[in-house]
């Protein structure tokens, strides 16, 4: 049986309109590059506030990717 290899890499994306699309960007943003995406792990949560608003959505998510 072969073994997969699976590589992981975090990146860092951000929204103005929210957590889920902020990760579905990081997702879009590194498959134009990766290949074989096969999972996200949001790692942390952050939003900048202005005026007592939220202005915009950031998250670090860990990307994995099997490797040929």
């Amino acid at each position: 049986m072969a073994m997969k290899v699976v590589k992981v890499i975090e990146v860092i994306a951000s929204s103005d309109k929210g957590f889920s699309e902020a990760t579905q960007i990081a997702v879009s943003h590194a498959s134009k590059t990766v290949k074989n995406i096969k999972s996200v792990n949001v790692k942390n949560m952050n939003a900048r506030v202005e005026n007592n608003k939220i202005i915009s959505y950031a998250v670090t998510a860990k990307i994995s990717f099997e490797v040929d």
